[in-house]
């Protein structure tokens, strides 16, 4: 009974690693694949909030991706079937892509803050110089000897 679950199993945990897609000839690189994916996500994240400013300077999409990176609509499917089908890479791409973003949103977030730091600032200097003015120190008369 051993043996035979043996023999179930090993080819099992080999056919993982088997390629089921061989990669296509005009395989757009690693790093490249990469890059398109996360604008992607940037866009698709863009549109999901607010799409007026693609309507605004009419950015379609794939159209837009395929001419950035000198690219076509099948070389870019025919790669991404590919990567798709090695799981490996495919879940090592979308986590540059995700850890990308998080530092983005960071950067943001550090951007906003600089800019309320300074607003608030600008704010404080007003009301003082509102207040100065509207209660202006009284005059100090000379003693009288």
């Amino acid at each position: 009974m051993q043996r035979l679950l043996i023999f179930l199993v090993f080819p099992i945990l080999f056919s993982c690693k088997e390629k089921l897609i061989e990669p296509p000839s005009d395989l757009i690189s690693e790093a490249k694949m990469t890059e398109i994916l996360y604008d992607l996500a940037l866009i698709n994240g863009l549109r999901s909030t607010d799409d007026r400013i693609l309507k605004r300077h009419e950015i379609e999409t794939m159209p837009y991706i395929y001419e950035k990176y000198g690219v076509d609509s099948l070389q870019f499917v025919h790669s991404d079937q590919y990567y798709a089908s090695v799981p490996e890479i495919y879940q090592k791409m979308y986590e540059s892509i995700q850890q990308r973003i998080e530092e983005k949103i960071k950067e943001m977030d550090r951007i906003r803050e600089q800019k309320n730091d300074s607003a608030r600032s600008k704010n404080k200097r007003v009301r003082d110089s509102i207040r100065k003015a509207s209660n202006p120190a009284s005059p100090q008369t000379p003693a009288k000897k």
